[in-house]
Protein backbone atom coordinates (compact mmCIF):
# COMPACT_ATOMS: atom_id res chain seq x y z
CA UNK A 1 0.00 0.00 0.00
CA UNK A 2 1.39 3.46 -0.50
CA UNK A 3 0.34 6.73 1.20
CA UNK A 4 0.90 10.11 -0.32
CA UNK A 5 1.47 12.41 2.56
CA UNK A 6 2.04 16.39 2.94
CA UNK A 7 4.54 18.84 4.18
CA UNK A 8 3.23 21.51 6.58
CA UNK A 9 5.09 24.72 7.85
CA UNK A 10 8.74 24.61 7.87
CA UNK A 11 9.12 22.99 4.20
CA UNK A 12 9.39 26.22 2.31
CA UNK A 13 12.41 27.55 0.27
CA UNK A 14 13.04 30.52 -2.30
CA UNK A 15 11.77 30.19 -5.56
CA UNK A 16 9.61 26.87 -5.04
CA UNK A 17 7.42 26.07 -7.66
CA UNK A 18 9.00 27.43 -10.21
CA UNK A 19 10.25 24.34 -11.54
CA UNK A 20 6.44 23.43 -11.86
CA UNK A 21 5.46 26.65 -13.32
CA UNK A 22 8.05 26.56 -16.31
CA UNK A 23 7.00 22.91 -17.22
CA UNK A 24 3.70 22.73 -16.96
CA UNK A 25 0.50 25.27 -18.58
CA UNK A 26 -1.61 23.23 -16.11
CA UNK A 27 0.53 24.61 -13.37
CA UNK A 28 0.64 27.81 -14.81
CA UNK A 29 -3.15 27.93 -15.03
CA UNK A 30 -3.17 27.07 -11.23
CA UNK A 31 -0.95 29.57 -10.17
CA UNK A 32 -2.64 32.24 -12.23
CA UNK A 33 -6.08 31.43 -10.50
CA UNK A 34 -4.47 31.63 -7.36
CA UNK A 35 -2.62 35.27 -8.16
CA UNK A 36 -6.46 36.13 -8.45
CA UNK A 37 -7.98 34.11 -4.95
CA UNK A 38 -5.31 35.62 -3.07
CA UNK A 39 -5.20 39.00 -4.08
CA UNK A 40 -2.01 39.32 -4.73
CA UNK A 41 0.88 38.07 -6.73
CA UNK A 42 1.62 34.85 -4.19
CA UNK A 43 3.60 32.99 -7.09
CA UNK A 44 6.22 35.86 -7.74
CA UNK A 45 6.79 35.92 -3.96
CA UNK A 46 7.67 31.85 -3.95
CA UNK A 47 9.31 32.47 -7.38
CA UNK A 48 11.58 35.63 -6.31
CA UNK A 49 11.11 36.00 -3.13
CA UNK A 50 13.18 36.33 0.17
CA UNK A 51 13.86 33.73 3.08
CA UNK A 52 12.18 36.53 4.67
CA UNK A 53 9.37 37.22 2.56
CA UNK A 54 8.00 33.23 2.31
CA UNK A 55 8.75 33.06 6.25
CA UNK A 56 5.63 35.33 6.85
CA UNK A 57 3.03 33.09 8.18
CA UNK A 58 0.17 34.47 5.74
CA UNK A 59 2.21 33.77 2.70
CA UNK A 60 3.83 30.64 4.06
CA UNK A 61 0.86 28.26 4.26
CA UNK A 62 -0.61 29.43 1.55
CA UNK A 63 2.84 28.42 -0.71
CA UNK A 64 3.39 25.45 0.25
CA UNK A 65 -0.26 24.35 -0.42
CA UNK A 66 -0.22 25.68 -3.70
CA UNK A 67 3.47 23.40 -4.32
CA UNK A 68 1.91 20.20 -3.05
CA UNK A 69 -1.53 20.60 -4.27
CA UNK A 70 0.03 21.57 -7.86
CA UNK A 71 2.61 19.25 -7.90
CA UNK A 72 -0.09 16.29 -6.75
CA UNK A 73 -2.03 17.14 -9.90
CA UNK A 74 0.81 17.05 -12.21
CA UNK A 75 1.50 13.25 -10.77
CA UNK A 76 -1.65 12.63 -13.38
CA UNK A 77 -1.90 8.82 -13.17
CA UNK A 78 0.75 8.18 -10.93
CA UNK A 79 -1.33 9.84 -8.22
CA UNK A 80 -2.73 6.59 -6.90
CA UNK A 81 -2.81 6.57 -3.43
CA UNK A 82 -4.28 4.16 -1.48
CA UNK A 83 -4.19 6.53 2.07
CA UNK A 84 -3.30 10.17 2.13
CA UNK A 85 -2.40 12.46 5.00
CA UNK A 86 -0.70 15.85 5.77
CA UNK A 87 1.69 17.41 8.50
CA UNK A 88 -0.68 20.04 9.97
CA UNK A 89 -1.15 22.37 7.35
CA UNK A 90 -0.28 19.31 4.85
CA UNK A 91 -3.77 17.82 5.73
CA UNK A 92 -5.33 21.06 3.59
CA UNK A 93 -2.96 19.69 0.56
CA UNK A 94 -4.13 16.40 1.39
CA UNK A 95 -7.54 16.64 1.35
CA UNK A 96 -7.60 18.66 -1.75
CA UNK A 97 -5.49 15.82 -3.81
CA UNK A 98 -7.82 13.27 -2.54
CA UNK A 99 -10.53 15.30 -4.14
CA UNK A 100 -12.15 15.88 -0.75
CA UNK A 101 -12.40 19.61 -0.92
CA UNK A 102 -11.89 21.89 -4.35
CA UNK A 103 -9.00 23.86 -4.61
CA UNK A 104 -10.57 27.32 -4.37
CA UNK A 105 -11.99 26.18 -0.98
CA UNK A 106 -9.02 25.07 0.04
CA UNK A 107 -6.84 27.95 -0.75
CA UNK A 108 -9.30 30.53 0.90
CA UNK A 109 -9.68 28.04 3.91
CA UNK A 110 -5.50 27.69 3.92
CA UNK A 111 -5.36 31.47 3.43
CA UNK A 112 -7.96 32.22 6.09
CA UNK A 113 -6.09 29.73 8.61
CA UNK A 114 -2.67 31.38 8.38
CA UNK A 115 -3.97 34.86 9.05
CA UNK A 116 -6.13 34.23 12.28
CA UNK A 117 -3.08 32.02 13.05
CA UNK A 118 -1.28 35.09 12.71
CA UNK A 119 -3.34 37.37 15.01
CA UNK A 120 -3.93 34.60 17.74
CA UNK A 121 0.34 34.64 17.50
CA UNK A 122 -0.23 38.83 17.73
CA UNK A 123 -2.14 38.70 21.04
CA UNK A 124 0.47 36.65 23.13
CA UNK A 125 4.57 36.07 23.44
CA UNK A 126 4.42 32.88 22.74
CA UNK A 127 6.71 30.49 20.61
CA UNK A 128 7.99 26.64 20.01
CA UNK A 129 10.84 24.54 21.05
CA UNK A 130 12.28 21.27 19.75
CA UNK A 131 13.16 17.97 21.88
CA UNK A 132 15.40 15.65 21.10
CA UNK A 133 16.24 12.23 22.87
CA UNK A 134 13.58 12.10 25.61
CA UNK A 135 10.54 9.78 25.73
CA UNK A 136 7.29 11.67 25.32
CA UNK A 137 6.02 10.79 28.66
CA UNK A 138 8.17 12.67 30.23
CA UNK A 139 7.82 15.57 28.07
CA UNK A 140 4.47 15.77 28.68
CA UNK A 141 5.22 15.38 32.54
CA UNK A 142 7.35 18.32 32.36
CA UNK A 143 5.28 20.49 30.38
CA UNK A 144 2.24 19.91 32.97
CA UNK A 145 4.80 20.80 35.72
CA UNK A 146 5.73 24.17 34.26
CA UNK A 147 4.21 27.23 35.53
CA UNK A 148 2.32 28.58 32.62
CA UNK A 149 0.44 27.27 29.17
CA UNK A 150 3.25 25.19 27.39
CA UNK A 151 1.99 21.71 26.13
CA UNK A 152 2.86 19.17 23.94
CA UNK A 153 2.89 20.09 20.18
CA UNK A 154 4.46 18.08 17.52
CA UNK A 155 5.04 14.32 18.21
CA UNK A 156 7.54 14.15 15.13
CA UNK A 157 8.98 10.98 15.25
CA UNK A 158 10.18 8.77 18.28
CA UNK A 159 12.78 11.05 19.94
CA UNK A 160 11.48 14.34 18.16
CA UNK A 161 8.90 16.31 19.90
CA UNK A 162 7.95 19.88 19.83
CA UNK A 163 6.39 21.77 22.75
CA UNK A 164 4.43 24.91 22.35
CA UNK A 165 3.25 28.22 24.84
CA UNK A 166 3.77 31.31 26.71
CA UNK A 167 7.26 32.30 25.96
CA UNK A 168 8.33 32.41 29.13
CA UNK A 169 6.89 28.47 29.87
CA UNK A 170 8.40 27.34 26.97
CA UNK A 171 12.21 28.67 28.41
CA UNK A 172 11.50 27.35 31.93
CA UNK A 173 10.52 24.12 30.33
CA UNK A 174 13.27 23.42 27.93
CA UNK A 175 15.77 23.79 30.89
CA UNK A 176 13.73 21.26 32.73
CA UNK A 177 14.07 19.31 29.96
CA UNK A 178 17.64 19.89 29.54
CA UNK A 179 17.97 18.89 33.16
CA UNK A 180 15.92 15.55 32.38
CA UNK A 181 18.68 14.20 29.90
CA UNK A 182 17.50 15.99 26.95
CA UNK A 183 19.90 15.70 24.05
CA UNK A 184 18.31 19.22 22.68
CA UNK A 185 15.86 21.65 23.87
CA UNK A 186 15.87 24.32 21.25
CA UNK A 187 13.94 26.97 20.79
CA UNK A 188 12.49 27.85 17.51
CA UNK A 189 12.37 30.35 15.14
CA UNK A 190 8.59 30.62 14.45
CA UNK A 191 6.45 33.21 15.38
CA UNK A 192 3.96 32.18 18.07
CA UNK A 193 2.32 29.17 19.67
CA UNK A 194 0.73 26.98 16.95
CA UNK A 195 -1.58 23.70 18.39
CA UNK A 196 -1.52 24.94 21.63
CA UNK A 197 -4.61 26.13 23.60
CA UNK A 198 -3.29 30.01 22.89
CA UNK A 199 -4.63 29.33 18.91
CA UNK A 200 -8.12 29.05 20.38
CA UNK A 201 -9.24 32.41 18.76
CA UNK A 202 -7.80 31.06 15.43
CA UNK A 203 -10.05 27.53 15.88
CA UNK A 204 -13.00 29.75 16.97
CA UNK A 205 -12.41 31.88 13.40
CA UNK A 206 -11.49 29.02 11.25
CA UNK A 207 -14.58 27.06 12.56
CA UNK A 208 -17.10 29.40 10.76
CA UNK A 209 -15.07 29.50 7.38
CA UNK A 210 -14.97 25.47 7.71
CA UNK A 211 -18.66 25.67 8.21
CA UNK A 212 -19.19 26.86 5.17
CA UNK A 213 -17.44 24.84 2.82
CA UNK A 214 -18.48 21.94 1.33
CA UNK A 215 -16.17 18.46 1.74
CA UNK A 216 -17.04 15.10 0.35
CA UNK A 217 -15.33 11.69 1.11
CA UNK A 218 -12.21 11.91 -0.40
CA UNK A 219 -11.30 8.92 -2.84
CA UNK A 220 -9.17 7.09 0.04
CA UNK A 221 -9.12 7.91 3.81
CA UNK A 222 -7.06 10.40 5.26
CA UNK A 223 -5.15 10.23 8.67
CA UNK A 224 -5.86 12.67 10.08
CA UNK A 225 -3.43 14.66 12.81
CA UNK A 226 -6.13 14.93 15.30
CA UNK A 227 -7.23 11.40 16.10
CA UNK A 228 -3.96 9.29 14.27
CA UNK A 229 -6.78 7.64 12.89
CA UNK A 230 -7.90 7.48 9.84
CA UNK A 231 -11.18 8.84 8.16
CA UNK A 232 -13.43 8.91 5.32
CA UNK A 233 -16.49 11.38 6.68
CA UNK A 234 -16.72 14.55 5.56
CA UNK A 235 -18.22 15.95 8.96
CA UNK A 236 -15.83 14.16 11.05
CA UNK A 237 -12.95 15.77 9.11
CA UNK A 238 -14.17 19.00 9.42
CA UNK A 239 -14.29 18.65 13.08
CA UNK A 240 -10.62 17.34 13.12
CA UNK A 241 -9.98 19.87 10.78
CA UNK A 242 -10.82 22.67 13.41
CA UNK A 243 -9.48 20.81 16.22
CA UNK A 244 -6.01 20.51 15.18
CA UNK A 245 -5.76 24.25 15.65
CA UNK A 246 -5.18 23.78 19.19
CA UNK A 247 -4.57 20.09 19.90
CA UNK A 248 -1.48 18.32 18.86
CA UNK A 249 0.15 16.92 15.40
CA UNK A 250 0.24 12.97 16.24
CA UNK A 251 2.91 12.06 13.58
CA UNK A 252 4.53 9.33 15.22
CA UNK A 253 1.15 7.69 15.78
CA UNK A 254 -0.65 8.73 12.04
CA UNK A 255 2.96 6.95 10.98
CA UNK A 256 2.42 4.14 12.90
CA UNK A 257 -1.53 4.11 12.04
CA UNK A 258 -0.73 4.00 8.38
CA UNK A 259 1.89 0.98 8.66
CA UNK A 260 -0.84 -0.79 10.84
CA UNK A 261 -2.99 -0.56 7.54
CA UNK A 262 -0.71 -2.06 5.54
CA UNK A 263 0.99 0.98 3.57
CA UNK A 264 4.87 -0.13 2.97
CA UNK A 265 5.68 2.97 0.95
CA UNK A 266 5.50 6.78 1.23
CA UNK A 267 5.73 9.56 -1.16
CA UNK A 268 6.31 12.81 -0.33
CA UNK A 269 3.91 15.46 -2.45
CA UNK A 270 5.38 18.77 -1.93
CA UNK A 271 8.44 21.29 -0.79
CA UNK A 272 11.07 19.27 1.09
CA UNK A 273 12.21 15.57 2.52
CA UNK A 274 11.39 16.45 5.99
CA UNK A 275 8.26 14.00 5.95
CA UNK A 276 10.73 10.92 4.51
CA UNK A 277 12.99 11.33 6.82
CA UNK A 278 10.31 11.30 9.62
CA UNK A 279 9.02 7.66 8.19
CA UNK A 280 12.82 6.54 8.15
CA UNK A 281 13.01 7.03 11.76
CA UNK A 282 10.17 4.42 12.52
CA UNK A 283 11.54 1.87 10.36
CA UNK A 284 14.59 2.30 8.12
CA UNK A 285 13.21 -0.71 5.84
CA UNK A 286 10.25 1.82 4.90
CA UNK A 287 10.42 3.24 1.53
CA UNK A 288 10.09 6.40 0.86
CA UNK A 289 10.52 9.11 -2.09
CA UNK A 290 9.30 12.42 -3.52
CA UNK A 291 6.86 12.30 -6.31
CA UNK A 292 7.82 13.49 -9.43
CA UNK A 293 5.68 15.16 -11.63
CA UNK A 294 4.56 13.35 -15.17
CA UNK A 295 6.10 15.02 -18.23
CA UNK A 296 3.63 17.08 -19.98
CA UNK A 297 2.05 15.74 -23.16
Amino acid sequence: MKAYVFPGQGAQFSGMGRDLFEASSAARARFEQADEIMGFPISKTMFDGSDADLKQTSVTQPAIFLHSVILAELLGEQFQPDVVAGHSLGEFSALVAAGSMRFEDGLRLVSERAQAMQAACDETPSTMAAVLGLEDSVVEEICLKTAGIVVAANYNCPGQLVISGEFSAVEKACAALTEAGARRALMLPVGGAFHSPLMEPARERLAQAIATTSLKAPRCPIVQNVTAQQETDPERIKENLIAQLTAPVRWTQSMHCMIEMGVTEAIEVGPGKVLQGLFKKVDRAFTVSGAQMAPEA
